[in-house]
């Protein structure tokens, strides 16, 4: 897929082959906040996660730079979560969106990981350029609402721990990615619930490089039959 990697020289465009995903679960450094979004996926009768964080792998093929995606019924939504991508041999931070299947995820999360598609942004940030701020950086997130977009997650990325650590427990201590290797590396929890929307809107915004990295795209619900 095309994707735009920005560092303090320009913005380079280049086709990129990502070929391992993998979705970081369960990734708050705040006990409390995390237990607040266990409680909300618990209200939906997911199950307790079994260690903290996990590490879900799914098809590559599933991240998408699409503005529109196609889903099964209503029972699926978004939510944003800062990405980290290994491409060139250099450490890249993106966005995206984990869209899952709250229905079937009650039966087991990783068959759920798998069933729809992951919406990514098409730019991505050289990860040295933001690391001495990191914790500064703030993740923000929109549905659409009775024809209103409106707020749905917002908050640091200091709320989860932090990439380097999360690559490094899924890497074995290793401490890297494999090359055209993405991890998701978790979400807040929701404003008013977890929830569906035909519209799912998410960014990460740097306030001390004054810079914003944006994607949305729409979730059509399919028919479900039968």
């Amino acid at each position: 897929m095309l994707l735009n990697f920005i560092t303090g020289a320009g913005t380079v465009p280049r086709d990129t082959a990502i070929s391992h995903a993998v979705i970081a679960g369960w990734t708050g450094r705040d006990r409390e906040a995390m237990e607040k979004h266990i409680a909300e996926l618990e209200a939906l009768g997911v199950p307790r996660p079994a260690a903290t964080p996990m590490y879900y792998r799914v098809a590559a093929s599933r991240l998408t730079t699409r503005d529109h995606i196609e889903v099964s019924g209503t029972d699926s939504s978004g939510e944003v979560e800062f990405v980290m991508l290994r491409a060139g041999g250099q450490l890249w931070v993106g966005i995206g969106s984990d869209h899952t299947d709250r229905k079937v995820e009650t039966m087991g999360v990783a068959i759920s990981k798998q069933l729809c598609e992951k919406p990514i942004g098409a730019d991505w940030w050289l990860f040295d350029d933001v690391a001495p701020h990191w914790d500064q950086l703030l993740l923000r997130a929109f549905i659409e609402e009775d024809g209103r977009r409106v707020p749905y997650q917002e908050g640091p990325v200091s709320a989860m721990r932090h990439p380097l650590d999360l690559i490094a427990g899924y890497a074995d201590g290793a401490g890297a990615l494999p090359e055209g290797g993405a991890m998701f590396c978790g979400t807040l929890p929701a404003h008013g619930g977890i929830r569906h929307s035909a519209r799912f809107d998410f960014e990460l915004h740097d306030p001390v490089l004054d810079r914003t990295l944006r994607h949305g795209y729409r979730a059509e619900a399919l028919p479900v039959a039968g």
